[in-house]
């Protein structure tokens, strides 16, 4: 995938375009990295790259079953559970399931067709505003790129505090860009 969504002819397709970007640039931290790499916290943080591609696989997954209609009990150690590789977990398994869950997003999303469709606000969770009595697909994938492009950046400090790696020269190694004077393809130290 370019570095830039293409033409896009809709809204619909658009914000399907920008999610599928977001979601193929924060997989791109990934890139080249060891199992250990990917559950590293090098940071102030918790936080690891294969982390943070579960817990955006799980939000979005959620958010699919939130369009759907399906009854949804918040599980806070579940949520926990989803920011962090567990052991056996591997990220190409991972990608396998972001991957289904990206293609179910857009399928429902494309079946749908309406993205005025109203979908009932979860009133028993606190972080719903109040003042919202519904959502639609519209404002679902707008929040589910805002929450990808989020954890996106932190993937990417993530990532370069690993090994100095930062997105383009990555992109430009995961497509085969060729070196120019002031983009050089990320290469394994």
């Amino acid at each position: 995938m370019p570095g830039q969504v293409g033409p896009i002819g809709n809204e619909q397709e658009g914000l399907l375009a920008y999610l599928a970007q977001m979601r193929y640039v924060l997989k791109l931290t990934a890139h080249g990295l060891t199992p250990e790499q990917l559950r590293a916290a090098p940071s102030a943080s918790p936080l690891s790259v294969g982390g943070l591609i579960k817990h955006c696989a799980s939000t979005e997954e959620g958010w699919l079953a939130t369009v759907r209609g399906a009854d949804q009990k918040p599980d806070f150690a579940a949520y926990q559970e989803n920011f962090k590789l567990v052991d056996g977990e591997t990220i190409e398994e991972l990608f396998a399931r972001y991957d289904r869950i990206a293609a179910e997003t857009e399928k429902t999303i494309t079946e749908l067709g309406d993205l005025d469709f109203r979908i009932p606000v979860d009133r028993s969770v606190p972080w719903n505003r109040p003042d919202l009595d519904h959502f639609t697909p519209r404002w679902i994938l707008l929040h589910l790129i805002q929450e990808t492009a989020r954890h996106t950046g932190h993937a990417d400090i993530v990532r370069e505090s690993i090994d100095g790696a930062t997105a383009f020269p990555l992109l430009a190694a995961a497509e085969g860009w060729p070196e120019t004077p002031w983009l050089k393809p990320w290469t394994k130290a």
